[in-house]
């Protein structure tokens, strides 16, 4: 499932990290690629543990408990420390597929990447290129956000950002380690819980309302790894 989630980030946090940004460090991306991913990136990103980064995470991370699209979708058990990258200058990043586990710096937590996440901070019209393509069984899904807006896709899949030949491409990156390892899984419950949202929205105090959510929770239950 690729899906995009609107207004993750309000205008105004978006000038703060914009701001912060502006002052930050940024170094060669590829401190934070593997062996196969290295050959294929070519972008900057602020380190690990910068406090910029710290910072904006953790605003990032607030707001995505409160944002109930994301958790619908990811059912998060945990979630890396979002990371910050820069793309201009013709700079790319290639096809790759992201490393199945991450430790998170300056602890002994790790993350098993069920699905990962970009939250563009710039607007579309601010540079050219700079596509998030990503590869699923019904094609390629190409992606350019407004600012504040985010998009969560398998981690699993092949993707890859077109080369920035105009401005400059900000965004945040992370990813989750979500309570189903299964695509599928996950799939089918965000498809169940959104239609009894809109069942208790057109038809109040329906029976069937409880008896799906009897399924979901059963469900989830079942398929569950915390």
């Amino acid at each position: 499932m690729v899906l995009q989630i609107p207004d993750v980030l309000s205008q105004e946090q978006m000038a703060r990290a914009r701001r912060m940004l502006q002052t930050a460090e940024w170094v060669d991306g590829r401190i934070t690629a593997g062996h196969q991913s290295a050959r294929a990136k070519d972008n900057l990103q602020v380190p690990e543990g910068h406090p910029v980064a710290r910072q904006l995470g953790e605003m990032i991370l607030a707001e995505l408990q409160r944002n109930a699209l994301f958790v619908s979708a990811a059912l998060p058990l945990k979630v890396f420390p979002p990371l910050f990258n820069r793309y201009e200058g013709g700079q790319s990043f290639g096809n790759h597929v992201d490393n199945a586990i991450r430790s998170v710096a300056g602890a002994s937590t790790r993350v098993r990447t069920d699905l990962s996440a970009t939250l563009f901070l710039t607007e579309p019209d601010e540079y050219d290129g700079g596509e998030l393509l990503v590869e699923d069984t019904f094609g390629v899904h190409s992606v350019k956000l407004p600012a504040g807006h985010l998009v969560l896709y398998p981690a699993s899949s092949l993707h890859h950002v077109r080369p920035v030949t105009r401005g400059a491409r900000l965004a945040s990156f992370f990813w989750i380690q979500s309570m189903l390892r299964d695509d599928g899984e996950r799939t089918l419950l965000f498809d169940l819980d959104t239609a009894i949202q809109r069942l208790t929205v057109d038809v109040p105090a329906h029976p069937a309302a409880v008896q799906l959510t009897a399924v979901y929770h059963n469900l989830l239950r079942r398929w569950a790894d915390v």
